[in-house]
């Protein structure tokens, strides 16, 4: 299997190089040691200082001010090869749970079209439950638990939970992982934050769950027939306009406390280092 070699990078000027740093060595960490403990890939992760630093087969994950109406995170661009942008939070670090998103989506799908056949889901009194018949599910596996309440840390830095392949079982079974850091406990479950996207089999059109945060309650949604270069951007570029707004305002406390044990982190590597000089 060939390494996967990924570079972190911000466009926008206004985050401190050492949290670029230490978001780079997190998510590493991520693609690593959790990310095939699911999914089979092997990838690295590396901070680049500078746009010129892109190396020949590297995908490229940019950090910028915005999205174009219309514009998802991850594509592919020249030569075949996948590539993410990641919306800045001015003054904040919520961007880092979204390069992990785009990151593990890129790994596990790098073209955006993979699907899985699995029961579909129906708003049943609000609540979403098993339909009978089949549908081909696009597998994105950190849109289900894609907030920040479902999120878990590496050394400081936030990062997405994700699916694993089980969470398309037609069944629930105790004892089972549906997501890394279980957050996600059943089949085709969606946390508030989260969506779930479908090929309907019968018509070929593209249908979703989607649970903002704000609002906290599913609805069912009809995309139409998809377009574009890949099923998830397709999506991506229909779902962020209306998710993004929802967002629930960050936790200022969680971020100090990453903040501080970043910090905590970066003391002590000097106070090692002063052993090896």
């Amino acid at each position: 299997m060939l390494t996967a070699r990924i570079g972190l990078l911000d466009l926008t000027g206004a985050i401190d190089p050492r949290l670029m740093a230490a978001a780079a060595s997190a998510l590493n960490v991520q693609v690593t040691r959790d990310l095939p403990q699911f999914w089979p890939v092997k990838a690295s992760v590396t901070y680049l200082a500078d746009p010129s630093l892109i190396a020949p087969g590297m995908w490229p994950v940019r950090i910028v001010h915005s999205l174009a109406p219309g514009e998802g995170g991850c594509c592919v661009g020249a030569h075949n090869q996948p590539f993410a942008r990641v919306v800045n939070t001015p003054g904040g670090d919520e961007w880092t749970l979204d390069a992990s998103h785009e990151i593990c989506e890129m790994l596990v799908d790098p073209y955006g079209n993979a699907l899985q056949a699995s029961p579909p889901v129906g708003l049943e009194d609000g609540v979403l439950r098993d339909q009978q018949g089949a549908v081909e599910y696009l597998v994105e596996p950190c849109e289900p638990c894609a907030s920040a309440a479902a999120a878990y840390e590496i050394d400081g830095v936030m990062v997405s939970d994700f699916i694993s392949a089980r969470y398309f079982d037609r069944v629930a079974t105790a004892g089972v992982r549906y997501s890394f850091a279980g957050s996600i406990c059943a089949p085709r479950q969606v946390l508030p934050g989260g969506r779930l996207s479908w090929i309907d089999l019968r018509t070929d059109e593209v249908r979703q769950v989607l649970r903002p945060e704000a609002s906290n309650a599913p609805t069912l949604r009809n995309l139409g027939l998809p377009t574009g270069c890949s099923l998830r951007a397709f999506v991506d570029g229909r779902t962020s306009i209306t998710m993004r707004p929802q967002r629930l305002p960050p936790n200022l406390r969680a971020r100090a406390a990453r903040r501080t044990h970043r910090e905590q982190l970066h003391q002590a590597a000097g106070f090692r280092s002063r052993w090896f000089v």
